[in-house]
């Protein structure tokens, strides 16, 4: 006896030793390392990894190009200088009896200063000396629109380290950019198809209590009256227990009726609803006018440029003839508009992916239904 309790207290040390055991280092390591790139890859995850991305890539060419741009700026402001200097100069030297002297070295002066801005110019210099361009604002919506292949063109890198960075980068995160499109539109089109099932469709979808049928005092009645049209009034009891019945019966109607719309409520899925083309349309379409009235006002654009400039930017066409920012000389509103443009397409194109998920619901649900009235026509024509 003492034999078998020991052995099974020694099993029950044993099994707590086992559950209190920690895991070695290497399996907890792996374990997060499985849990991280799950939440990574989750839908919260994927926003989280996008922004992520577009932060740090607004790092990366703020350090790479903004320097080698304050560098320009600072060149060309030097060659401004000693121009006006050597110009000053020639005009000391000169007497103005000798115009003609003074007047080649002057040519000659200005012909070299137009060679050295147009050098600079192709070698990124756009005619700013504080570096607005390629702040953190800039630098942000230049990774963005690297990343959703808009690409506007008003700001392109200049180094070579840069170039080779931007490839990487759009490499890299135009899949991303893809993955995360269809995974919020996917969320966005499941809540709006939610939200207009209950609010727009469930309305609709139970008719009145009685609009259909009559009411059962009416039913009843209209029973009895039946009754004694036909036997003359003779049979009041009969009409009578008929009433009963009949209401009765009503009665029973009414609750099977109640279990059936409570059966249809507890059996409806509102994810397989389709949504109107016509909504999907109004929604992109609104956003497109919400977003112009907001540039026309932040961007002294008229209301047409800014419709414009917002189906360009959503349609990742891209001219770049409007870029935010042209209008806007100040430091400060110049990076809010450039934030605000940001935050405009990450949304809008979010936004544009589920009107196209629903969109495509709608037409595939039109030619499944159209393929079924096909059929049944076929079958009836034989």
């Amino acid at each position: 006896m003492e034999n078998r309790s020991w052995s099974s207290s020694s099993r029950r040390w044993r099994g707590s030793y086992r559950r209190k055991r920690r895991k070695p280092w290497g399996e907890r390591l792996a374990d997060w390392t499985r849990n991280f790139i799950a939440f990574l890859f989750s839908n919260v995850g994927i926003v989280g990894l996008v922004v992520g991305y577009t932060i740090a890539g607004a790092f990366v060419f703020t350090a790479i190009e903004g320097k080698h741009s304050l560098k320009r700026s600072g060149d060309v402001a030097r060659l401004r200088y000693f121009t006006a200097s050597n110009l000053w100069e020639v005009t000391l030297e000169e007497n103005t009896i000798r115009e003609s002297v003074w007047r080649n070295r002057v040519r000659a002066i200005l012909k070299k200063y137009q060679k050295d801005i147009v050098e600079a110019i192709r070698n990124g210099y756009d005619g700013t000396e504080d570096n607005k361009q390629w702040s953190f604002a800039g630098a942000f919506l230049y990774s963005l629109t690297v990343i959703t292949t808009i690409g506007y063109g008003n700001i392109s890198p200049r180094t070579e380290w840069g170039k080779v960075v931007t490839i990487v980068y759009a490499i890299a995160g135009m899949p991303l950019f893809l993955l995360y499109l269809s995974n919020i539109g996917d969320i966005l089109a499941r809540s709006f198809k939610w939200t207009y099932a209950r609010c727009c469709l469930c309305r609709c979808r139970r008719k009145p209590r009685g609009a259909g049928a009559p009411p059962p005092r009416d039913a009843a009645r209209m029973n009895q009256w039946q009754i004694v049209k036909v036997h003359g009034g003779e049979l009041e009891t009969s009409s009578i227990e008929q009433e009963d019945s009949s209401s009765g019966g009503v009665a029973e109607d009414e609750e099977d009726e109640d279990e059936d719309d409570d059966d249809d409520e507890d059996s409806y899925d509102p994810q397989q609803v389709t949504v109107p083309l016509t909504l999907c349309l109004a929604i992109m379409v609104g956003y497109v006018c919400g977003g112009a009235l907001l540039f026309s006002k932040w961007e002294v654009w008229d209301f047409l440029d800014g419709s414009y400039f917002c189906f360009i930017s959503l349609s990742t066409i891209g001219f770049g003839d409007i870029v935010p920012g042209d209008e806007i000389y100040s430091s400060e509103g110049f990076e809010l508009s450039f934030v605000f443009c940001s935050m405009y397409l990450m949304l809008g194109m979010a936004l544009i992916a589920m009107c196209f998920n629903l969109m495509q619901e709608e037409v595939m649900a039109k030619i499944r239904t159209l393929g079924r009235t096909a059929r049944h026509i076929f079958r009836c024509d034989r």
